[in-house]
């Protein structure tokens, strides 16, 4: 019988490990064993017998009493040996200042976060962060629970963008190389041969080879709209997408959200968010997607994944989208979110191997297959430090390769800190990945110094690119005004002009993030101008409804009999619907 995993607590208090460790076992105990010792060295030791073992280590909650030695240098030594546990400081209430030693440890990826003493009432200051806590190290283990199981080659670019897809929505599933023996058991149990992607679902379905539509399909999810008329249609499911969503939904509208991929975005790619407003230990983007997506699903939203819109054009006081295979929907106003994509490095080696080991962001579905591998990350910004920071948890070493001369010059510095406290982490500033060699999947990489202009070929496994993103509004030609490189003028910036023109009508100016076209407003990262941060994009999107509100007030106006809106004057309509908090302030305000 496998042994259950660990937790570890250290502390020097007796009557403090003694009342933590029987809490803990209370609630806990049937599950995971709990482990107390008051001297970090015997602490260590124990951690060591587990990982001799191989027994599993949960949590490590450590004390800020301790003898002997410091807690930093206890962390570090138990990181070492049970990478994937989660660390927990426990320190008592005040203190908050800026050198507090939780601080300092946060900032340095030295904890993933903290408990504080006293843990009365239990189910809110203790077992709630520490369910919390354990669902994050669940993430990192093989799940017992498996909704499809793929089968195909290791580095097959099918196989890839299926893991990405179903990790990006939370989805459990396992993969299996088909030269395995699991993976060729699986295949003489279905009756089928190897050589493409094959997905098992619980219900035994096969299905060889599927489309992202198939996929969508197999789990329930819409994949055509159920009506022909929406009271606003958002285009794209990132953080802006999302918020729009919950608050047009929230407020009454007939709301269809529709993405080519995945709720998420690009910020759903991003193992780790730490200054998202309201969560002390960070939320990776794969959740606090899937818990936007819930809320607006519960408020009636309608989601309809991997269909893409490919056209918008104007028919009177309707906005029609396109939608992929011919559909079109009609709809009173249009919320544009659909955010930007990875841009490429250009370099055709690299493009063989797409999917191959070579991704563009940061695929959660791939860091398991990173274990004990050699992983280089591109890039200088946020989202390139969160990918190298998660990946270290898994591979032997990460390089991260940048143009620019440090690090500091694009990321925050909160994430710079955490890279230089992590051990298998390098940067190889002022270099350039030039070439890369493999077969059947990424072997080798090439690399030059732009100081020195020389180059040199290297082992590598994994290859994750995040040098910036470009706008997806190639489908928008002609009909929504953009800047040179494509991002969408809203508000004051329509006036002034675009390579695009199809020019603002009316007498009235376009309201804050209004599009060239009345009635489709622009948000998040697609916008000229946006701030890129999620937060900002959130913002956006609640704002697109408060102002989309403002339109259609507008419209309802001008569809009164002259007559009526003389004697009317300043007419005055109830927008939001009965229930809501009113806004109808020209540039918007964004609810809570």
């Amino acid at each position: 019988m496998t042994e259950r995993p660990a937790f570890v607590v250290v502390s020097a208090d007796r009557h403090e490990l003694a009342s933590l460790t029987a809490d803990l076992d209370r609630r806990f105990g049937r599950d995971y064993r709990v482990a107390g010792h008051s001297a970090p060295s015997d602490a260590l030791a124990e951690l060591r017998r587990l990982a001799a073992d191989g027994v599993d280590v949960a949590l490590i909650l450590v004390s800020e009493r301790l003898d002997g030695t410091s807690q930093f240098q206890f962390l570090v030594g138990a990181h070492e040996l049970h990478p994937r546990a989660q660390r927990l400081l426990i320190v008592a209430r005040g203190s908050y200042g800026p050198d507090h030693q939780v601080v300092r440890a946060m900032t340095l990826g030295v904890i993933d976060g903290h408990l504080f003493r006293p843990w009365r009432p239990r189910d809110r200051w203790l077992y709630l962060p520490i369910s919390e806590a354990l669902a994050e190290w669940s993430d990192t283990r093989r799940r017992s629970y498996e909704g499809f199981r793929i089968i195909g080659p290791r580095w097959s670019p099918r196989c890839h963008e299926l893991r990405d897809l179903l990790s990006r929505i939370g989805f459990p599933f396992g993969f299996y190389d088909e030269d395995s023996p699991e993976g060729r058991a699986l295949l003489d149990e279905a009756g089928l041969d190897g050589g493409q992607p094959v997905v098992l679902t619980r219900s035994g379905r096969a299905l060889i080879n599927p489309t992202n539509t198939e996929i969508s399909a197999a789990l329930g999810m819409r994949t055509e709209p159920a009506s022909s008329f929406y009271d606003v249609v958002v285009v794209g499911a990132g953080p802006a997408g999302l918020a729009a969503a919950v608050y047009g939904a929230s407020e009454g509208l007939h709301t269809l959200v529709v993405d080519r991929e995945v709720p998420g975005g690009q910020a759903g790619t991003s193992s780790r968010i730490r200054n998202y407003l309201g969560f002390t230990r960070g939320i990776s983007g794969e959740a606090l997607a899937n818990r936007a997506f819930e809320q607006a699903w519960l408020f009636g939203a309608e989601f309809l994944v991997t269909n893409e819109a490919t056209g918008l054009r104007v028919d009177g006081d309707d906005r029609i989208v396109r939608l992929a295979g011919g559909i079109e929907v009609r709809a009173r106003s249009v919320v544009i979110a659909t955010g930007v994509s990875w841009r490429r490095l250009g370099v055709a080696s690299l493009e063989s191997l797409h999917g191959a080991g070579v991704f563009y962001g940061a695929a959660g579905g791939e860091a398991r297959a990173a274990e004990g591998r050699d992983v280089y990350v591109i890039g200088a910004g946020n989202s390139a430090g969160q990918a190298a920071v998660h990946l270290s948890r898994y591979a032997a070493s990460i390089t991260i390769v940048a143009l620019e001369g440090s690090l500091r010059e694009r990321m925050s510095e909160y994430l710079v800190q955490q890279i230089d406290a992590t051990p298998n982490i390098r940067v190889r500033p002022h270099a350039q990945v030039v070439d890369a060699h493999g077969t059947r999947g990424l072997e080798r990489l090439t690399i030059r110094d732009l100081d020195t202009g020389e180059a040199e070929t290297l082992p590598a496994s994994a290859l994750f690119v995040m040098i910036g993103a470009e706008p997806h509004t190639d489908w928008l030609d002609d009909v929504v005004e953009r800047d040179e490189r494509g991002y969408l003028l809203t508000g004051r910036d329509v006036r002034r002009g675009g390579p695009s023109r199809p020019g603002w009508r009316l007498t009235r100016p376009p309201l804050l993030l209004e599009t060239s076209v009345p009635g489709v407003f622009a948000a998040g990262d697609v916008r000229h101008r946006s701030i890129k941060r999620v937060a900002s994009a959130v913002g956006e999107g609640a704002n697109a409804i408060s102002l989309l509100h403002e339109y259609l007030a507008e419209q309802a106006r001008q569809a009164l009999p002259l007559a009526e809106r003389t004697a009317a004057g300043d007419i005055v309509l109830q927008h939001p619907p009965a229930g809501a908090p009113a806004d109808t302030g020209a540039t918007g305000s964004t609810r809570a």
